[in-house]
């Protein structure tokens, strides 16, 4: 099986720290988020891990090399945001199955079913009390027979999380191109929803398989959110030695330095970081940050900024230097 994620996304409700580098790359519960889901994957009989990239695409394709080598690898370059079929298309000659995944959130999937390469399609979904946010699937008789992006009226609660295996990726491809020269667009890209819809019509079987967890790490609250589900399931990591009150769960990486502080619950603490006489909670601090004198929660805190003496919610990117009385 093939698996292709898409990760040429530009990151905005992330930003200042997507100026420097891609959202994938954005940590979360001690690494990237791209690397939570290639890890979470990587039991499968994986034939070739497609990344398709854009802005900022070569730390992607760096990181990914020096980290997943032992895989077969491709990088196609999406060189205009024009929606995620159009991405998907630029793999147009693949066959065979193939799960697609959208690189800026994580899912907890049947994986063991999924290995089975199952004969018949799967668009993961999770139940939701608002589905106006989402986009939805329609389901009758055990099967989709409708994908609705952000309905208005309630059609459906269950909404699609960004994963969805076809059993040939030729009749996907066949569908995307259907969409393109019909110009068939949904507010000015071409959607995967539009050719998924276009493979229903055309007799595709469909189905919608529930997720236990789904957490999106498109925003900083949304990023706090997953660092906190993730050290509470098996992603803390705490390290002896640290002159300070340490309060579970925490990730803190074996080389950061923190010194006369109350660091947790819920922090994540990165590689060479440095957190002196401060007291810290609910918050991601980046490699080579350096922190002293602060009250903090809920913040994000990009590599190699610089904190000193301030009580707030901070939402800092790269190399910054903030100095606050």
């Amino acid at each position: 099986m093939r698996v292709m994620i898409l990760t040429a996304g530009l990151g905005t409700r992330l930003r200042p720290h997507t100026f420097s580098k891609p959202k994938p790359l954005v940590q979360v519960a001690g690494k990237p988020v791209l690397a939570h889901i290639i890890d979470d994957l990587l039991h499968l009989q994986i034939d070739e891990l497609i990344c398709v990239t854009g802005y900022l695409g070569k730390q992607i394709e760096e990181f990914v090399c020096q980290n997943y080598g032992h895989i077969p690898l491709r990088f196609l370059v999406q060189k205009e945001m024009r929606g995620q079929a159009d991405a998907i298309y630029l793999a147009n000659e693949i066959s065979g199955p193939l799960l697609v995944v959208f690189g800026d959130g994580l899912v907890g999937i049947d994986k063991e079913r999924l290995a089975t390469h199952p004969s018949e399609g799967i668009i993961y979904c999770k139940e939701v009390d608002d589905p106006r946010r989402f986009g939805v699937a329609v389901v009758e008789q055990g099967r989709i027979v409708r994908l609705v992006e952000k309905p208005i009226e309630p059609v459906s609660n269950l909404a699609v999380v960004g994963f969805y295996y076809v059993p040939e990726a030729q009749r996907l491809m066949d569908a995307i191109c259907y969409i393109m020269e019909h110009n068939i667009q949904t507010k000015g890209e071409y959607y995967l929803a539009d050719a998924l819809q276009v493979m229903i019509e055309r007799g595709e079987i469909l189905h919608a398989e529930a997720v236990p967890m789904w957490r999106d790490c498109g925003t900083v609250e949304a990023l706090l959110d997953t660092n906190r589900y993730l050290l509470d399931h098996g992603h803390s990591l705490m390290v002896d030695g640290m002159r300070s009150v340490i309060i579970p769960p925490v990730h803190i990486a074996p080389n950061a330095v923190i010194e006369n502080s109350v660091v947790g619950p819920y922090v994540s603490v990165a590689e060479g970081a440095v957190i002196r006489t401060s007291i810290i909670q609910n918050t991601i601090v980046n490699a080579g940050a350096q922190i002293q004198s602060v009250i903090m929660s809920g913040s994000l805190i990009g590599d190699k900024a610089y904190v000193d003496g301030i009580s707030h919610e901070l939402n800092i990117g790269d190399a910054s230097d903030i100095r606050l009385g």
